[in-house]
C-alpha cells in the first residue's frame, strides 16, 4: 500500500464498503452488530442466551471496531431486503 493511501483505520474504509456495498448498508449494518456485541457482553452473566457473541477475535474492546472487523472478515453480511409488488387497487 502507498504511504499516501495509508489510513488510521483498522480495517480499510475500503474493504467495508466493499463488503457492504454502501456507506447507507455498512453504517446499518454495524450499528445493529455492534449492539447485538454491547446486549451479549451486558448479558454475559446470565447464562446462555439468543445473542451470538463476537465472531472474530480482537484486539479492541469496542463493540462498534469489533463489529467493523466482522464485517471485513466476512462473518457478518448484509441480507439484501425482497420489496413486496404494490397490488393495484
Amino acid at each position: 500500500m502507498a504511504e499516501s493511501n495509508r489510513s488510521m483505520m483498522d480495517p480499510p474504509i475500503e474493504t467495508l464498503l466493499e463488503r457492504a456495498g454502501s456507506k447507507f448498508v455498512l453504517v446499518s449494518l454495524a450499528s445493529q452488530r455492534a449492539r447485538q456485541i454491547n446486549d451479549y457482553y451486558s448479558k454475559l452473566g446470565e447464562g446462555l442466551g439468543s445473542i451470538v457473541p463476537p465472531q472474530v477475535d480482537s484486539t479492541s474492546t469496542k463493540s462498534l471496531s469489533i463489529a467493523f472487523d466482522e464485517i471485513a472478515a466476512a462473518k457478518i453480511v448484509p441480507e439484501p431486503i425482497e420489496e413486496e409488488p404494490e397490488e393495484a387497487e
